[in-house]
């Protein structure tokens, strides 16, 4: 593998990292299948290209952020005021968001900002280096990691990882878990959605059909990297998600590189999340089998 290939993998796992973190808080603290994931990842990079596009990249991103926890808002408002499935309401607002985000990217299915100032290129400029754009995801991933790892520390982040382990427990105790639940949800979508701006600026473009399948992705990388650290303290698992999205895109180069066409990303992807959550039970159905040998 080329320097250049490694680079740009590293790059994109360290983007993919800050969209698994909101797929971490849906599916791993509040246990919930939020499937507004799709839509709310280009929510992020409409939003951000189109800022950038008027030459405010840094406000775009800022924007892509709130944009995404108002959507993710919506999302728990259907689930907890309206009373609709959570796997339903995730339908519907991804299904509205397709809508919105065309408006937002001025009705047009795709942005280009190959010409415009973006965050990477107004870093490359101050500190021109091959390593510039790969420093500028690292600092975003780690910053993104280290406050929502001081968040769910605190007593309002302790209440939200409770909603997600025992709500009955969380409503006994006096503490709104509906409340928990829009503050979980708007938080997971927005940090899905400023995934989706920083990789609108990186690759230089926006799509409003790009979003298809990133609910795969965040899960892949989170189930991947757990099978590395494991999720037995909130550290290791903020560790799992960053080096499993990492590792979850050396896979996809490696596969690319093999021959697999760009086509086929998203099966590869459903097969390797259905085999990493099926490991376990894999296991103990090996092992059942050795003790009845013996």
């Amino acid at each position: 593998m080329a320097l250049s290939t490694l680079i740009g993998t590293l790059e994109l796992g360290l983007i993919y990292a800050i969209m698994s973190f909101g797929v971490y808080i849906s599916f791993r603290i509040l246990d919930i299948p939020d499937l507004s994931v799709d839509g709310t990842f280009i929510t992020g990079c409409a939003t951000s290209a189109i800022f950038a596009l008027h030459g405010h990249p840094f406000l775009g991103i800022v924007m892509a952020f709130v944009v995404g926890g108002f959507a993710g808002m919506m999302t728990g408002v259907l689930q907890t005021k309206c009373k609709i499935q959570p796997i339903l309401s995730g339908i519907l607002v991804m299904s509205g968001l397709y809508t919105i985000n065309y408006k937002i990217m001025g009705n047009t299915p795709n942005i280009s900002l190959f010409d415009k100032s973006t965050i990477f290129r107004s870093a490359t400029d101050l500190f021109p280096s091959d390593y510039t754009i790969l420093i500028v995801c690292g600092v975003l991933a780690v910053i993104v990691m280290a406050l929502l790892y001081l968040f769910l520390k605190t007593q309002m982040g302790m209440c939200l990882r409770a909603t997600g382990d025992n709500e009955a427990m969380v409503r006994a105790s006096s503490i709104n878990s509906d409340a928990m639940k829009l503050l979980g949800l708007a938080l997971a979508n927005a940090l899905v959605a400023l995934g989706g701006g920083v990789l609108a600026q990186y690759q230089s473009f926006a799509d409003v059909n790009d979003g298809l399948g990133k609910l795969v992705v965040g899960l892949a990388s989170i189930i991947v990297g757990e099978a590395f650290f494991g999720r037995k303290t909130l550290f290791r698992s903020f560790m799992a998600v960053v080096v499993g999205a990492v590792a979850y895109r050396f896979l996809l180069t490696i596969a690319l590189q093999m021959g697999v066409a760009a086509i086929d990303q998203r099966l590869l992807s459903t097969i390797l999340v259905t085999f990493a959550i099926s490991f376990p039970l894999l296991q103990k159905y090996r092992r059942n089998r050795r003790k009845r040998r013996c």
